[in-house]
């Protein structure tokens, strides 16, 4: 089963939607982050929590 490492990022009300798409795909395209899960609040801004794949390498045994 894969590992992951997740982040949060805040976006405030104030932010329109095609901004917060631009932020969210840079930190995808850039830092290989995708989209776990969006939170839409009551007072209109949203908790997106993005992770990414832990690739962990093993050591060769000799």
């Amino acid at each position: 089963m894969p590992e992951y490492e997740f982040i949060d990022v805040y976006v405030p009300r104030g932010v329109t939607r095609k901004e917060a798409a631009r932020l969210l795909t840079d930190r995808a395209e850039y830092g290989h982050w995708e989209l776990d899960r969006l939170t839409l609040r009551r007072d209109g801004s949203r908790r997106v929590r993005l992770r990414r794949r832990i690739i962990r390498q093993l050591r060769p045994t000799w």
